[in-house]
């Protein structure tokens, strides 16, 4: 999940399943927030659970509509893969929530203005 110009948050799960994904979503998006998706049907109590939703056709080639779009999720996913793939080359499944918890820290920090390096070691020496 991702907020729109803020932070991103990424968590492993054991499948896409309607039961599996809805409680992450319920309990970090605030009720009445407005959630852009794609077609994927896991998604359609979105409505009734209070959540104003629309979703993206791509199955129809429609890729942004007005502000509904999926483009900075799927931004933030690319660069994961492209870290992934062009650094670790594979992860396994028992560290890769540890994976997204990097690249959600990037994307999370991206805005700063101060290295990252720097900021890893003012959080060290707090600790």
């Amino acid at each position: 999940m991702v907020e729109r110009k803020g932070r991103v948050m990424a968590v492993t799960v054991p499948n896409v399943a309607r039961a599996t994904v809805m409680p992450h979503i319920t309990s970090r998006v605030l009720p009445s927030s407005t959630i852009y998706t794609d077609e994927y049907k896991v998604y359609n109590p979105l409505n009734k659970k209070g959540y104003f939703h629309d979703r993206i056709r791509h199955s129809e080639k429609v890729y942004v509509s007005g502000d509904v779009h999926t483009n900075t999720i799927e931004g933030f996913w690319s660069l994961v893969k492209r870290g992934i793939d062009g650094v670790y080359h594979a992860v396994s499944a028992k560290h890769l929530q540890g994976y997204l918890n990097e690249y959600a820290w990037r994307y999370n920090e991206r805005h700063s203005g101060r290295a990252k390096f720097e900021t890893l070691l003012l959080r060290s020496a707090r600790s």
